[in-house]
């Protein structure tokens, strides 16, 4: 019998590279997202709704034996606190953290019932180091490192593991779109600026989304049976210094 994964926001970028490989490995896929994806089940679902996204778990634990939950939807804001609104403040929580809270909430009665299963949170680089300009995005990525360390002790009963993935710079199109948006702003080439960020990591280059996804099915495997309530950098070494 196929293995399930439940990932949200899997309909472009990291999430989208993580679905492809667990499809790839046969993987049956649930993507809760708000507009349709290339890769498995879409299941409309709007994350910062806490009572949809229980509807949804439970529909899908319905005829699926959950084995892998990642929370992957989020997204970036820049400024610092002065500059962040109550609004920016709770539109990027709601997203970030208040889904991350409703994913696992509802996933874990199911994989409690199996005693088995394993919980990813897609955080950041920012989930272990600071960054300028950067307020709600870093306490947000930092709250679901939390989240991995705390649920993992709490579950490690019922052989749940949970870990968080922390990815640097990862070329997505949302990594483009924050260039040109910069570069708009400044005058500043493109090509330029891309390479001053390759060059910020020791690795000498942008991560990719597949190197993000391999690190997830790792963390899903057996292999990482006894991994848990951890942090894992995905960031070329920018956070080793």
């Amino acid at each position: 019998m196929n293995k399930t994964l439940v990932i949200t926001g899997a309909s472009s970028g990291i999430g989208l590279a993580i679905a492809q490989r667990f499809e790839a490995a046969g993987y049956a896929v649930f993507n809760l997202d708000i507009v349709a994806g290339e890769v498995g089940y879409l299941c409309k679902c709007d994350v910062t709704n806490h009572q949809q996204v229980h509807s949804t778990i439970n529909e899908i634990a319905n005829s699926n034996v959950i084995d892998v939950v990642i929370s992957n939807a989020g997204m970036h804001f820049s400024a610092n606190i002065e500059n962040t609104s109550e609004a920016d403040f709770m539109r990027v929580f709601n997203l970030n953290v208040k889904g991350a809270y409703s994913l696992t909430q509802a996933a874990l009665p199911h994989m409690k019932k199996h005693n088995n299963g394993v919980i990813l949170y897609v955080g950041s680089d920012q989930s272990t180091v600071g960054k300028a300009n950067s307020f709600i995005y870093n306490l947000s990525k930092h709250a679901l490192a939390s989240m991995a360390k705390t649920t993992a002790l709490d579950y490690a009963s019922f052989n749940i593991r949970a870990n968080a993935l922390c990815p640097g710079t990862v070329e997505t199109s949302l990594y483009h779109t924050a260039i040109e948006a910069y570069c708009k702003k400044s005058g500043a080439d493109p090509r330029e600026i891309h390479a001053q960020e390759a060059a910020l990591q020791p690795l000498g280059r942008i991560g990719q989304p597949n190197d993000v996804a391999a690190m997830a099915f790792f963390l899903a495997s057996d292999d990482a049976a006894f991994i848990t309530g951890s942090l894992h950098a995905i960031d070329g070494g920018y956070t080793t210094g």
